[in-house]
């Protein structure tokens, strides 16, 4: 993608990032606190202009957010989405001085407020909601990142092994191919694949697709279970990683990584390219409430590359997204994500010149409590991407005690919409094997929590010394062969993962 998730260049394919350069993001790592006051980034409203925020009551329990919605009504504003369970409560308001009436009016209840995005609500506000403005919806254009290499239709009927396993080099590098003679995985292993969306007829992905469990997150941040809310439109990516972790082993096209568990489809990503916070944090919350035990996260929020504690909008955000997280891990649920394409050090923050993005972005200076999430919040398994010769990927972001484990990311191939095949590249390949490993893990071992399986995941990872990298001038591997900036602490493994 390009933009978020297929971002970093501009909306569509967090994934092919070497014929795109995008930013998606990966995993879970505690980097040295900040010393130097990131650049302010204004989010700036206007009376009239419909903008988003989330609000986070002072505790997580229903009292506490009902009498934040109060306030958030009081302050004019209208409450799209609550989550109890996490005390935030996603809001829209067309008025200027919602953040300083929020915080006067609900000081007993109220103990942040951020604004979620630069720009107005392009989608406007969900049906069913009554609210005292207007609002009409209207789409940003996105570009879309297109497959390197695209094959026709494939219909290959009595064939014992799928007939494109053999181009599957990903599957040799991280030894699925041998964890295969052992299992397949579990169907009742269910994977929530957040994303653009999967196209529900590939004949790769149409069986293991669980239609009752998948969502459209982003009506606003507020959950749409509409038959057709959570398939893929203009974007290519989800349907790519679904094939990543769970092409189904049936004599067409290619083997995922787990092949026989189950994917919801978990749509984070608008038709501009955009995953804004209220649609990671439903996304979060709703794997958490359907028993969801893996996710994979191939992007980074928007508008921010990197959201920075030392400023109250992006704070709030920040601490909103992580409440999230934190409670679907509580609920079961492991989290894997993409390190990112910006051949950036995660552990070593300085610049960044591409947030916003949802507008044009500023050249700021940033430091290391400036994160990167969902990938860089404790309990994401981070994930840096390989190339087939085992170096680390030209654009793969990188960070010493950041990046957890190491996975193919270049030119991989998988499951595209209508019927077809194609290579990506990005760490948004990356973190889908390793979502793959974790359900195969989950499967052989089902009473195993989180922690445990990061943990264990870790631990298999087969170690690896830095080697050389294509990585811009100046980028060095720092560590050791048991844990460096380049591997973490080495590449997946899922013949362990099953053993």
């Amino acid at each position: 993608m390009q933009k978020a998730l297929f971002r970093r260049t501009t909306a569509a394919a967090l994934c092919a990032v070497a014929m795109a350069a995008t930013t998606m993001l990966g995993g879970s790592a505690m980097a040295a606190p900040a010393t130097n006051q990131s650049t302010p980034v204004d989010f700036p409203a206007a009376d009239g202009q419909l903008m988003s925020y989330v609000v986070n009551a002072k505790a997580a329990n229903a009292n506490k957010t009902r009498d934040a919605v109060q306030a958030i009504e009081s302050a004019g504003g209208v409450a799209v989405q609550q989550w109890p369970e996490i005390g935030v409560v996603i809001v829209q308001s067309d008025r200027a001085n919602f953040r300083s009436e929020i915080l006067k009016l609900g000081k007993s209840a109220v103990e942040s407020v951020g604004a979620t995005r630069t720009i107005t609500v392009a989608e406007g506000t969900p049906d069913g909601i009554a609210t005292p403005w207007k609002t009409a919806p209207q789409l940003r254009n996105k570009q879309q990142a297109d497959a390197e290499v695209l094959y026709g239709d494939a219909t290959f009927d009595g064939v014992a092994a799928d007939p494109r396993e053999a181009e599957q080099w990903s599957q040799v590098q991280i030894k699925s191919d041998q964890a295969h003679q052992v299992t397949d995985g579990s169907p009742d292993v269910l994977v929530g694949v957040l994303d653009s969306g999967i196209d529900p007829n590939h004949p790769d992905l149409a069986a293991n697709i669980d239609v009752a469990n998948s969502v459209n997150c982003t009506n606003a941040g507020r959950p749409d279970t509409s038959p057709t809310g959570w398939f893929a439109t203009n974007s290519s990516h989800g349907t790519h990683v679904a094939g990543i972790i769970g092409a189904a082993r049936n004599g067409v096209g290619i083997v995922g990584v787990a092949p026989n568990a189950r994917m919801a489809s978990v749509k984070v990503v608008n038709d501009a390219g955009s995953i804004y916070p209220e649609y990671a944090i439903c996304g979060f919350m709703w794997a958490g409430m359907k028993g969801m035990d893996v996710t994979n996260n191939s992007y980074y929020i928007d508008p921010m590359q990197f959201w920075c504690g030392d400023q109250t909008d992006q704070k709030a955000v920040l601490d909103a997204v992580e409440r999230a997280v934190k409670w679907s891990t509580k609920q079961g649920v492991v989290h894997a994500a993409a390190a990112g394409n910006a051949s950036y050090d995660l552990a070593n923050k300085t610049t960044d010149n591409v947030s916003p993005n949802d507008v044009a972005g500023i050249e700021r200076q940033i430091n290391n409590g400036c994160k990167d999430i969902p990938t860089e919040l404790d309990g994401v398994v981070t994930v840096a991407s390989t190339d087939q010769a085992g170096k680390l990927s030209s654009f793969s972001n990188r960070g010493l005690n950041v990046i957890d484990v190491a996975a193919p990311g270049s030119r991989i191939l998988s499951t595209l919409p209508n019927n077809t095949y194609g290579l990506l590249s990005g760490t948004s390949m990356a973190s889908p094997q390793v979502a793959g490993v974790l359900a195969l893990m989950k499967s052989a071992h089902p009473g195993w929590k989180p922690n445990q399986l990061i943990s264990e995941l870790r631990k298999q990872a087969e170690d690896h010394v830095c080697m050389p990298s294509a990585t811009p001038t100046g980028a060095t591997c720092t560590g050791n062969v048991r844990n460096n900036s380049y591997y973490g602490e080495g590449i997946v493994d899922a013949l362990q993962a099953v053993l």
